[in-house]
């Protein structure tokens, strides 16, 4: 079972948006100038919109435009270089929106991530003068069917930012009724009720440790143990929960595994260049998250080899092998 629930924080059940799109060729129609509706990747806040486009480009083939700001409130450039974390926020949102308008899944339907792997080019991350053009290239593999509703798919991305490769990617995710995800769910699927149980917010450690400016943004407290942490679950957080949610979101287990490769990886800053991501179980807010990090050698790039692990209750609910590289 993933730990990485995606649904949407307000939706209308089987709505599909620019239902022509995906069958007109993108010379019949001139391109969107502005952000796809914010609940087709279940977001509240329009500003967390970075998908401004989309369009087949053949059989199980799509095109995906997105735009980046040039400094975000949460996902902002350290060493004037983006913050990777953009590229996985993206390729979530274009996730759900490709479930919604290509493949009909209704918009009140849990979407899960499975496994996560990219491997980027850390210097295609260089902030510019403007707003940096992602232009992300999907392809569906292994699409599986209950019915007449998409219950399954693994996604290839080739990613450009201005043009130049800036990553490839692969993300398996599932989706579900909210009738199956209330029955695997049970108790935690009351959202008042999961929240109402969380706990306190746990101290965080210094920001620099963890490649941030600013003490809200930490998502790991300490313990005493190197290369060991609390996880730091702050539902307030306005990007990171950005609605209501009955467990931590994947997001929050792919920013912990963020910051606490910097903060292994010692002085300097480096950057998550690679990193593979499975989603084991749901991350509850009623009882401590801990993660680990143990060093795993280096790669044939010389890049530092972490191990990841999120656990609760003594259990993975998120485990990640990440390349560190350097970035001077």
């Amino acid at each position: 079972m993933a730990s990485a629930t995606l649904t949407a924080p307000s939706t209308t059940a089987g709505h599909r948006p620019f239902a022509g799109r995906e069958h007109t060729s993108l010379s019949d129609l001139p391109p969107l100038t502005t952000t796809v509706p914010r609940q087709y990747v279940h977001r509240t806040a329009v500003s967390e919109v970075f998908l401004t486009d989309w369009r087949r480009a053949g059989t199980d083939a799509w095109v995906v435009s997105a735009q980046w700001p040039r400094a975000h409130s949460f996902y902002s450039p350290v060493d004037g270089l983006h913050d990777p974390m953009l590229l996985v926020e993206t390729m979530r949102q274009a996730s759900i929106l490709l479930s919604h308008v290509a493949h009909g899944v209704p918009l009140d339907h849990p979407i899960i991530w499975q496994d996560l792997h990219y491997s980027l080019v850390p210097e295609a991350l260089r902030v510019t003068g403007t707003p940096a053009e992602i232009e992300l290239h999907i392809t569906d593999h292994d699409l599986l069917y209950r019915g007449d509703r998409l219950a399954s798919a693994r996604q290839l991305y080739r990613v450009l930012c201005d043009g130049t490769e800036l990553a490839s990617a692969e993300l398996h995710f599932s989706c579900h009724s909210p009738a199956v995800y209330r029955r695997l769910r049970g108790e935690y699927s009351d959202l008042q009720r999961a929240n109402a149980r969380k706990l306190d917010l746990a101290e965080p450690v210094t920001p620099r440790l963890v490649a941030r400016d600013r003490t809200g943004d930490v998502v790991l407290s300490p313990t005493g143990h190197a290369n060991r942490w609390q996880l730091r679950v702050n539902t307030a957080h306005p990007v990171l929960f950005d609605h209501p949610v009955d467990h931590a979101p994947g997001m929050l287990m792919m920013e912990a595994a963020r910051q606490a490769a910097h903060a292994a990886a010692g002085p300097g800053f480096s950057l998550p260049a690679d990193m593979t991501c499975s989603f084991r179980r749901y991350g509850e807010l009623d009882a401590p998250c801990w993660v680990a990090v143990t060093p795993a050698g280096r790669d044939a790039c010389d890049r530092l080899l972490l191990d990841i692990t999120v656990r609760q209750n003594g259990r993975p609910v998120f485990t990640a092998r990440a390349a560190s590289q350097s970035i001077r």
